[in-house]
C-alpha cells in the first residue's frame, strides 16, 4: 500500500521535518502541498526531490486529491478550519502541536471529529524521545514511588526568532505558552497519567528582546530593522537571524510580504521571552515550567520527585539519567539506548513512522485529541494568568471531564 498524504503548510516543518520523512519512506509518499504561497510550496518541493501538485488552499487540495492522511503543519491559528475540512473528507489527519491555537477551537475540532468517527493523532513528537519514554517507564514502575512534584526546565537559544516570525503574535500562536508550552505541558501529563490539571499559575514578561535594550549602538538617522536582510546593523548584531533556502527568500516574500527574519528587538511581538508556569493536579501533584528564550545554549532540564526517590535528566544527555532514593545514598544511572537519526533527537521520524503505520494498520496514535487539549487549555490558562496577574481554574476554559470530549 502507497500511502499517499497531503500536507498543510509549506514551511520547515511541512518540507524540513514531515515532508522528509514521510519522502524518506518506501511505503509513503507526499503527493501535494496546499499553501497560499505558490513559490515557498514549490521550493518545498524542489528541496525535497519530489513533484506534488500544488494548491493554495486546503479545500482545494482534498477536492483535488485521493488521499489516505493529511499531515496539518500550517500557522497554529489555521489549525481548527484545516481540521475541520480534513475532517469532513473522513481522512486520518496528524496535527503538529498544538491542535489549534485555543481551548475553543480545541472543542469545535473534537466535537466535529467525533461525529464523523474521525480520530486525530497530535504531534507531541517529546513523546517519542527516547529518553523520556525510559523516564516514564520508571515513573509508571512506582521507581520512585507516588509521584509529588515535576520541574521542567526549558532553555532555547533559537527561541529567540519566536520574536521574529509569526508565532510572535498570541493571535496567531495563540501566545508561547500554547505554540511553545505545550509541548512540556503534554509531557508533564504523559508522566503523572493519573492526574488531571485543574489550574495554571504564570509569571512572565520581556526582559531582554525590546527596542531599549538592543545590543549595540544605535545611530540616530539609521533606525534597526525592519527585517535582518536589510537591517544596517545586521553584521553587528549578535542575535542576526539568517534567512536561508528558497522558502524564504526574497522571491518568496515577495507574494505575500511574509519575511521570518523580523528584528527580534523591535517587531510588533507580544509574546514573552521567559516565564515560569505553576500547575496542580488533581491528584495532589504539582508542577512547573520555566521557559527561557535568552542563553546561549538549549536544553530541557527534568526533576521529578516521588515519595520514594528522585529523577534528575537532562535532554543534552540523551543516553542515561539519573535515580537518587529518598533514604540512602546509592544513586542509580539508567541507561537509555542511543536515540535513531533526525530532528528532534530522532523524534520527529518516529513521529512519522507512527502516523503512517496507523493509517496502513490501524494502530492506535501515541497522542491523541484529549490530550491536544488538556495541553492547550493549560497554556492558555498560563497566557491569561500571566496577562490578568491571576491564577486561573481550567474549568474556565473547558471541562475535561466532558463526555462528548472523551470519546
Amino acid at each position: 500500500m502507497d500511502v499517499k498524504i497531503g500536507v498543510i503548510g509549506a514551511g520547515n516543518r511541512g518540507c524540513r521535518c514531515f515532508g522528509r520523512y514521510i519522502s524518506e519512506r518506501d511505503d509513503a509518499r507526499v503527493v501535494a502541498f496546499a499553501d497560499p504561497n505558490p513559490e515557498r510550496a514549490q521550493g518545498a518541493a524542489e528541496l525535497l526531490g519530489i513533484e506534488v501538485n500544488i494548491y493554495p488552499d486546503t479545500e482545494g487540495m482534498l477536492a483535488g486529491e485521493a488521499l489516505d492522511g493529511v499531515v496539518i503543519t500550517s500557522p497554529d491559528h489555521t489549525h481548527e478550519a484545516c481540521a475541520m475540512a480534513a475532517i469532513d473528507k473522513g481522512l486520518h489527519i496528524l496535527i503538529d502541536k498544538p491542535l489549534a491555537s485555543t481551548t475553543a477551537g480545541c472543542v469545535n475540532v473534537i466535537r466535529a471529529a467525533r461525529k464523523r468517527g474521525v480520530e486525530v493523532f497530535v504531534g507531541f513528537n517529546m513523546r517519542h524521545v527516547p529518553l523520556l519514554r525510559r523516564i516514564k517507564e520508571v515513573i509508571d514502575a512506582g521507581e520512585i514511588g507516588n509521584l509529588m512534584v515535576m520541574e521542567t526546565r526549558e532553555f532555547y537559544d533559537g527561541g529567540r526568532s519566536y520574536m521574529c516570525r509569526w508565532n510572535r503574535r498570541r493571535e496567531w500562536s495563540g501566545g508561547l505558552w500554547v505554540h511553545k508550552g505545550c509541548h512540556d505541558f503534554d509531557v508533564q501529563n504523559w508522566f503523572n497519567s493519573g492526574g488531571e490539571p485543574v489550574r495554571v499559575s504564570a509569571f512572565a514578561g520581556i526582559n531582554a528582546l525590546r527596542p531599549d535594550a538592543v545590543p549595540f549602538e544605535v545611530e540616530p538617522e539609521q533606525p534597526v530593522g525592519p527585517n535582518c536582510t536589510v537591517c544596517a546593523y545586521r553584521e553587528q548584531c549578535p542575535d542576526m537571524y539568517p534567512v536561508e533556502s528558497r522558502l524564504w527568500s526574497d522571491e518568496t516574500a515577495a507574494v505575500d510580504g511574509y519575511h521570518k527574519d523580523l528584528c527580534m528587538y523591535t517587531s510588533d511581538k507580544d509574546t514573552h521571552d521567559n516565564g515560569v508556569a505553576i500547575v496542580e493536579y488533581d491528584n495532589n501533584v504539582r508542577a512547573s515550567l520555566l521557559e527561557c528564550f535568552i542563553a546561549n545554549f538549549s536544553d530541557r532540564l527534568y526533576t521529578i520527585t516521588g515519595d520514594r526517590g528522585t529523577i534528575m535528566a537532562a535532554v543534552k544527555t540523551p543516553t542515561q539519567f539519573e535515580v537518587r532514593p529518598r533514604w540512602g545514598e546509592e544513586n542509580r544511572i539508567i541507561e537509555v539506548p542511543p536515540a535513531a537519526a533526525g530532528g528532534h533527537g530522532g523524534s520527529d521520524p518516529r513521529l512519522v513512522e507512527s502516523f503512517v503505520d496507523s493509517i496502513r494498520t490501524g494502530a492506535p496514535y501515541e497522542s491523541n485529541l484529549v490530550d491536544g487539549i488538556r495541553a492547550v487549555a493549560m497554556g492558555e490558562a498560563a497566557e491569561l494568568s500571566w496577562r490578568d496577574h491571576r491564577m486561573v481554574e481550567l474549568s474556565e476554559l473547558v471541562d475535561l471531564n466532558d463526555p462528548s470530549l472523551a470519546g
